[in-house]
């Protein structure tokens, strides 16, 4: 290192003789001639444009000068202070980055393709992409697709393939929320992406088959980071408490096993919603007077205080409003009432629109209980209404004992299932013209040409049944379609309603 230093400084001194050398010369008049020597002129001109010309980021413009990386002040958040700088400091998704897994495999041997990390917020998306940049010493530009466009990812690449063409050095485009990013602006990236002038990480909450073209998708890798354990949110915490230099590690502080187990579940498996927690516990809690040396005593009422209450995590456009909806219908068809609960009050507290939830009630009603409690239907139904005519917080009643009473009651998707079967028929004879007798004859002409003839009308028949007439093309005919139910009322009524389907009604 000394010899590098020594080399530069020398290196430093020659360049500045030079220059004053050229300098000197430039001014100096040759015997004879008025005018400067113009070879000291052109050579001092030329050093200066040489100088003054501009450098793509990331490319070194001195020998021995490395990429400047600002620290971050003291009074910067702790969740930034404490950002991992390499693998062994990343905590949590063992499943993607764990010792022998594919994409720690492909960073080790700097062979990498462009990476979809998908995610929760605070699961260390932003974090590991940095860590890949540093790991693999390649330039790392970032962009949010919140407040970029075209333009700026047209700049950062066309400096990623200045830094390639003048140092070698290859880039990692960072784009942060990129399914935020139009059609338009996604299609910007793919002839750089594929030509490799940038390696490209997306991260994304949202899920990529929804929200990222097929393009994209078919050039990148897709990795899915889970929310953090408790185990390691507790890890992420007691590390900033024992780092000096970037954490708390300089305050004393005492906190128990406890209360950390408590600050864990408050963070909702979110890092940075865990250390934003632990700070702001931190700095309302005052050094102690008793024993434990002046130390600052975190209760777990401090950091209960300092959370407020845990965010839910649900976004009524994004994957959370699909998969918790998803959840709510399912327990409901296990006639699971508490269960059900459960995701309504998720639902309701998340801020879902309350009329949504209601018609999804509606059509479990339909599909799920259905011809077993007839009554389930307008029972869901009143409930849209009232959750309409009330509005919230109260509609909130309506929907809980709609939820409670979908649930407890019998359950058959006997329609449901008969009417894909009719389906099958229809696409199978979509040009089958309508029996003769079932047309309707309003006009003598159309009496005449035999529409409605030999229609039997069912309440001059006995039992207000005609047996024998077919009622569907000949190519449908006696295919049975309604199979009921065995339970609740459909099952009790079973037994009358196998006599008209086993007559080909």
């Amino acid at each position: 290192m000394v010899c590098l230093q020594r080399l530069a400084g020398v290196a430093s001194t020659m360049a500045a003789a030079e220059r004053e050398w050229y300098q000197t010369a430039a001014t100096r008049q040759r015997p004879g001639h008025p005018a400067p020597a113009p070879c000291a002129r052109r050579r001092l001109r030329g050093m200066s444009e040489r100088r003054s010309r501009p450098v793509p980021p990331g490319v070194q413009s001195d020998l021995f000068v490395e990429d400047a990386v600002p620290a971050l002040p003291r009074d910067a958040p702790l969740a930034a202070r404490m950002r991992p700088r390499n693998l062994d400091e990343y905590v949590g998704q063992e499943q993607i980055v764990g010792l022998g897994r594919p994409l720690r495999q492909m960073i080790e041997a700097d062979r990498l393709p462009s990476l979809i990390l998908w995610g929760p917020p605070g699961s260390g998306k932003t974090t590991l992409a940095a860590i890949i940049a540093a790991q693999t010493q390649r330039y790392f530009a970032e962009l949010s697709a919140v407040s970029s466009g075209v333009a700026d990812v047209r700049r950062v690449i066309a400096e990623a393939a200045d830094r390639l063409k003048v140092s070698g050095r290859r880039t990692i485009l960072f784009i942060d929320e990129l399914h935020r990013f139009n059609r338009s602006q996604q299609d910007a990236l793919l002839p750089h992406v594929e030509a490799g002038t940038v390696t490209l990480i997306g991260a994304t909450t949202e899920n990529p088959s929804f929200y990222l073209v097929a393009p994209l998708l078919s050039r990148s890798r897709v990795f899915r980071l889970a929310l953090l354990d408790e185990a390691a949110i507790v890890a992420i915490v007691r590390r900033a408490l024992a780092d000096v230099d970037r954490g708390l590690g300089g305050v004393p502080i005492a906190i128990d096993d406890e209360t950390l187990h408590t600050l864990a579940l408050l963070a909702g498996g979110d890092g940075r919603t865990a250390l934003n927690i632990l700070e702001l516990a931190v700095d309302a809690t005052p050094p102690s007077a008793d024993d434990t040396g002046g130390a600052k005593v975190v209760t777990r009422d401090t950091i209960e205080q300092a959370a407020q209450a845990p965010t839910l995590l649900y976004d009524r456009e994004g994957d959370a409003h699909y998969d918790t909806i998803s959840a709510f219908i399912k327990t409901l068809r296990d006639s699971d009432p508490d269960g059900a609960l459960y995701w309504l009050a998720r639902m309701v507290e998340a801020g879902e629109d309350p009329l949504f939830i209601a018609r999804r009630l509606v059509i479990s009603a339909a599909e799920d209980v259905g011809l077993a409690d007839p009554q389930a239907l307008p029972l869901a139904v009143a409930c849209q209404q009232a959750v309409h005519f009330l509005g919230m917080p109260e509609g909130r009643l309506a929907l809980a004992e709609t939820t409670v009473y979908l649930a407890r009651a019998p359950k058959s998707n006997s329609a449901y299932a008969a009417y894909n079967r009719a389906l099958e028929d229809v696409q199978a004879t979509r040009n089958e013209p309508v029996p003769m007798h079932l047309r309707n004859a309003v006009t003598g002409l159309m009496r005449g040409m035999g529409f409605g003839q030999g229609y039997r009308y069912a309440h001059d028949e006995p039992g207000h049944l005609a047996p024998g007439q077919t009622h569907r093309p000949p190519s449908a005919e006696g295919h049975v379609y309604y199979v009921p139910g065995a339970l609740g009322d459909e099952g009790a009524r079973r037994g009358a309603a196998d006599g008209p389907a086993d007559a080909g009604r």
